[in-house]
């Protein structure tokens, strides 16, 4: 069974600038809920385990576009239908490649790329809800997401060289969560690995009983729902900044932004909820 959540919206909507709604397109092959400031995104092909195509990847594309520019919206969880979280590519989508020239090919793939990079730079904090299969393109969605917590059976691998081709657009993600000695040993192989060794390599932050896996989601929920939402927009957005500079621009980098948090009406409500030993408005809201 799929994760059961909120109340399902049939056409998703984003919101202007003047607060008001509109209509977007409506998703065939994924789910886009809210409720209580949670975005809920679940992949909806379960019939062939969630597995990507080209519409897919333009919906999920799509789908956190809109979810982070949405103000009502303060985290995001990534789920799949079904009994897995993805499968990777889909085999009919690989078959008719076999037919692309190399040029449609690169085209494809950009457009995937594109995609992580969409859910990458989100600037809402980000959870994946893994079950079942992490696999191929599964594994990149477990690489963009802030925050993993998998079922202790879930089964996880890099496994485009079994069929000849590489873990390629996935690979700056991929890389940048495990590190290079574990890509090195894990791209090369195409080995599927559990739960244990996806945590020991930073893959996975969360396991939990496949029975308990959306208790643990709340949990951590609950945790994000006590942060300011924007001093988390921040810090998200800080780490990769930090990441590109050397030592002496993120010297200046981070005393500006804790400067600008401190005095802005978020900081300065958490600091004041603190002393006077109450809670902040974001958490009472």
């Amino acid at each position: 069974m799929g994760p059961h959540w909120g109340e399902r919206w049939s056409h998703p909507r984003a919101f202007s600038s003047s607060g008001r709604t509109r209509p977007a397109m409506l998703y065939q092959h994924l789910r886009l809920e809210t409720a209580d400031g949670v975005a809920r995104v679940t992949l909806d092909r379960p019939d062939v385990r969630n597995a990507f195509n080209a519409d897919l990847i333009r919906e999920l594309t799509d789908a956190f576009a809109r979810v982070g520019a949405d103000p009502h919206v303060r985290v995001v969880v990534l789920a799949g239908e079904g009994k897995t979280f993805s499968g990777g590519a889909d085999l009919n989508w690989m078959r008719a490649a076999l037919d692309c020239t190399e040029d449609e090919n690169i085209e494809d793939a950009l457009a995937m790329s594109d995609m992580f990079r969409t859910i990458d730079r989100c600037p809402k904090p980000t959870i994946a809800r893994v079950h079942g299969a992490a696999l191929g393109g599964g594994v990149g969605l477990c690489a963009v997401c802030d925050i993993v917590i998998a079922a202790n059976d879930t089964v996880f691998g890099f496994t485009e060289v079994k069929l000849g081709i590489l873990p390629a657009v996935i690979s700056p993600f991929a890389i940048a969560k495990i590190g290079r000695s574990h890509a090195r040993a894990l791209f090369l192989t195409g080995e599927r690995f559990g739960v244990d060794r996806a945590m020991a390599i930073g893959l996975v932050h969360h396991s939990a009983d496949p029975q308990e896996l959306d208790v643990a989601v709340d949990r951590i929920l609950s945790e994000l729902k006590t942060a300011g939402p924007r001093a988390s927009q921040i810090a998200k957005r800080m780490i990769e900044e930090v990441c590109e500079v050397d030592y002496d621009a993120s010297r200046e980098l981070t005393a500006k932004r804790i400067a600008a948090q401190r005095v802005s009406a978020e900081g300065q409500e958490g600091i004041r909820a603190f002393l006077d030993k109450r809670k902040a408005e974001w958490v009472r809201a």
